[in-house]
């Protein structure tokens, strides 16, 4: 699903029609959402290192994911981009072909001090998305849309694999989780209009439809996470 803002697609089709077809679908969080109460810290974590650190992580369209790691405490900088391929295929039309290798993805800048790598990985699985649905996220369809973890260091790879399996003992999912764990060979930015698109545009039907329920989930059930205003 091709989703080119530029395009002005809300003036060739009524927006109650867009919002109509991805409830045909339902977001990816739909029905799955678990209390923050029953949602474990991961057992096992990244010991901090100093100073800023990053972690990819994709989880279907990077827009609502970029969204909700943006708005926790000790995340300096989070930008929309691709993992997975080669640079010369890292273009937003290239990728939605499905072909590439390609994951959106977010590329997250934070203090270990303040968060930690397990926390990220936390909100993650609990809130950025739905990491049961294999090769899609809600009304998106392809590998370009897939649940992936791109760890960058041993540790991380650890870190990752033990959550994943800690949630499916605890079936906190209806069903297993599908998320990819695989080394990080790069990470290419997206276009800039892919940049802060939900504070951007958050009338947007797909936004309001498909990722600002994530950051209501968000600001219910972590409020400790949450920068200050």
């Amino acid at each position: 699903m091709i989703r080119k803002p530029f395009l002005l697609i809300l003036a060739l089709i009524p927006a109650f029609a867009v919002v109509a077809a991805s409830y045909a679908f339902g977001p990816a969080e739909a029905g799955r959402y678990t209390e923050a109460s029953r949602f474990p810290d991961p057992a096992q974590d990244v010991k901090a290192p100093s100073g800023q650190q990053t972690a990819v992580l994709a989880g279907g369209c990077f827009w609502g994911v970029e969204a909700v790691f943006e708005r926790l405490k000790g995340v300096s900088d989070v930008t929309s981009g691709f993992a997975g391929g080669n640079k010369n295929t890292a273009h937003y039309e290239v990728v939605s072909m499905g072909t590439t290798g390609h994951a959106e993805s977010v590329k997250i800048t934070y203090d270990p001090a303040v968060i930690s790598y397990g926390q990220l990985l936390k909100v993650f699985f609990a809130v950025a998305h739905d990491p049961t649905q294999l090769n899609r996220q809600g009304p998106d369809e392809g590998t370009q849309y897939r649940s992936a973890i791109f760890y960058g260091s041993a540790d991380e790879k650890a870190v990752a694999e033990a959550y994943i399996k800690q949630l499916n003992d605890a079936k906190i999912f209806k069903h297993a989780i599908v998320t990819q764990v695989v080394p990080l060979d790069g990470f290419y930015p997206a276009e800039a209009y892919h940049q802060n698109f939900v504070v951007k545009n958050p009338s947007y039907p797909y936004v309001v439809y498909n990722d600002l329920p994530k950051l209501d989930h968000l600001k219910k059930d972590f409020p400790e996470l949450l920068k200050s205003k």
